[in-house]
C-alpha cells in the first residue's frame, strides 16, 4: 500500500468524475463556446457574488495574471514571505509583470493589517517602487494550513482602499477555510477585487484554478491568459470536473482535517518529533528533534510504502486529501506509533 502525502495535488478523479467528464457537453473556450466551463465560471461568479469568472489551467496562471491586472512594470505587491506568489511560481511577478514583492515578516503566513500599512511605500518618493497591490493567501501552504482572522482581512481592506491598492486573494486552498471557519464565499467576495480558487487541490480535480472578480479588472483577464498561454479548447471535460467536485467533495474537507489532526496526535507523541505545527485544515507541519536526520527519517518512511515532503531544517510536511483512504489513515497511524 502506497500512502502519498506528499500534496493534495496528488489525487486522480473518482468514478463519478470520471463519468462526468466523459459525458461532458464541450466547445471551443477560446471562443467562449464551452458550455461546461461557461457554466463553471458563472456558477464561481454567483456563488462570490462578483462580476465574472475566468477558467485557468492552473492556480500559478491565475496569479499572475492578477498580479498583472493589478499592477504595472516597476511597482510593488506586499505579500507575506511565506507567500505562494513569491516562493513558488518561479519568480513569475517580476518575469510576468516586471514587479517586485514586498515581504512582510507574518506568523505561518499571515500579517496584520498595520503591518501592511507600514510597508505601503510613499507615493510621492520616486526612489522606492509605488505600492499598488496586497496579495494574501488563505489557507496559507508553507504555513502549514493555517486560516486567517477574518476580521484582519476586513481590517486589509480598509487599509486597501485608504490606500488606493488592489487587494488579491490566493484561495488556492480557501474551500478547507472556508470549511473550518464555517464562512461562505460571498463574505470573500465583499471583501476582495480578485480572487483565485483551485479545484485540483482539496477538491480533487484534475486541473483547474478560476480567478474571479469584478468588470473593472476581469475586462482584461482573458487577454492576460492569452498572452500567458491560457487559452484553451474543448476544456469543458475539465469544467465538468469542476462542477462536480463543488456538489460531492466541498463538504467532505472536513473529512481531511478530521485525519490531519488526528495524525498529529500521535506525532505529538513521537519521541523523534521536537514539535508539530497547529493543525487548522489538511496541511501538517512537525519538526523533527536535532539528533534526527531528517533524510533518514523519509527514508524510513519511504521503506513503508509513506511518501511525505522534507522542507528542509528538519522540517517535514504531510498533506490529506480525497485519495487517503481510511485504510491509509489506520495503517500510517500504526506505523507512525512504531517508526
Amino acid at each position: 500500500m502506497i500512502i502519498d502525502l506528499r500534496s493534495d495535488t496528488v489525487t486522480k478523479p473518482t468514478k463519478g468524475m470520471l463519468d462526468t467528464m466523459l459525458t461532458a457537453e464541450v466547445g471551443d473556450d477560446v471562443y467562449k463556446e464551452d458550455p461546461s466551463i461557461n457554466a463553471l465560471e458563472q456558477r464561481l461568479a454567483d456563488m462570490f457574488g462578483m462580476d465574472e469568472a475566468l477558467f485557468f489551467p492552473t492556480g500559478s496562471m491565475a496569479n499572475q495574471a492578477a498580479l498583472k491586472l493589478h499592477t504595472n512594470p516597476g511597482e510593488q505587491v506586499i505579500c507575506d514571505k511565506y507567500a505562494h506568489i513569491y516562493n513558488y511560481e518561479g519568480g513569475g511577478a517580476s518575469f510576468n509583470s516586471g514587479i517586485s514583492c514586498k515581504l512582510v515578516d507574518g506568523h505561518r503566513g499571515m500579517f496584520t493589517a498595520e503591518q501592511a500599512e507600514t510597508s505601503i511605500n510613499p507615493p510621492d518618493f520616486y526612489h522606492s517602487p509605488l505600492t499598488s497591490l496586497i496579495a494574501v493567501e488563505n489557507t496559507t501552504n508553507k504555513g502549514g494550513g493555517a486560516c486567517w482572522d477574518f476580521e484582519e482581512l476586513k481590517k486589509l481592506r480598509q487599509v486597501a482602499t485608504n490606500h488606493g491598492l488592489g487587494y488579491h486573494l490566493d484561495g488556492a486552498r480557501l474551500w478547507n477555510a472556508l470549511i473550518v471557519k464555517d464562512q461562505s464565499p460571498k463574505q470573500y467576495g465583499e471583501l476582495f477585487d480578485t480572487i483565485s480558487v483551485c479545484l485540483s487541490k482539496g477538491l480533487g480535480c484534475p486541473m483547474g484554478s478560476v480567478l474571479i472578480g469584478n468588470n473593472d479588472l476581469m475586462q482584461g483577464a482573458i487577454r492576460v491568459r492569452k498572452i500567458l498561454g491560457g487559452g484553451m479548447r474543448q476544456v469543458g471535460f475539465a469544467a465538468a470536473a469542476g462542477l462536480y467536485a463543488l456538489d460531492n467533495h466541498f463538504e467532505r474537507l472536513a473529512e481531511d482535517h478530521k485525519k490531519a489532526k488526528e495524525i498529529a496526535e500521535v506525532l505529538s507523541k513521537n519521541t523523534s518529533i521536537e514539535k508539530v505545527e497547529p493543525i487548522e485544515t489538511n496541511i501538517l507541519i512537525f519538526e523533527l528533534k536535532s539528533d534526527v536526520n531528517e533524510t533518514d527519517f523519509l527514508n524510513r518512511l519511504s521503506e513503508k510504502g509513506i511518501q511525505i515532503i522534507g522542507m528542509g531544517s528538519n522540517k517535514l510536511r504531510m498533506v490529506t486529501h480525497l485519495n487517503y483512504s481510511d485504510a491509509m489513515h489506520e495503517r500510517l497511524l500504526q506505523i507512525l506509533v512504531s517508526i
